[in-house]
């Protein structure tokens, strides 16, 4: 399901129009990226939680030359499911 596809079953489910439905995505989109870059956790009881995790320096290489070089440590935006989802979705 893309996002255009998600707007309208949204749209659909809460009886509005798909205007209004895609301001509500965009505004849950926003306020989650705006989160996680301030560092913020975005638990959603029964969904799953939102949260950055910081990702440590490693050793890779340059598929071009074979060349050993070192990649540096970044922070990593994770989703983690909850029980509830989990379970809905091994049904």
């Amino acid at each position: 399901m893309n996002k255009s596809e998600l707007v309208s079953v949204i749209a659909e489910k809460m009886g509005v129009s798909k205007k209004e439905a895609e301001i509500a995505t965009n505004a849950f989109i926003s306020t989650v990226s705006t989160a996680l870059t301030e560092g913020r956790k975005i638990q959603l009881v029964g969904f799953g939680t939102f949260e950055v995790r910081e990702r440590a320096a490693r050793k890779g290489r340059n598929p071009q030359t074979g060349k050993e070089m070192l990649l540096p440590g970044r922070n990593v935006p994770v989703f983690k499911a909850g029980n509830s989802l989990k379970e809905a979705v091994n049904k």
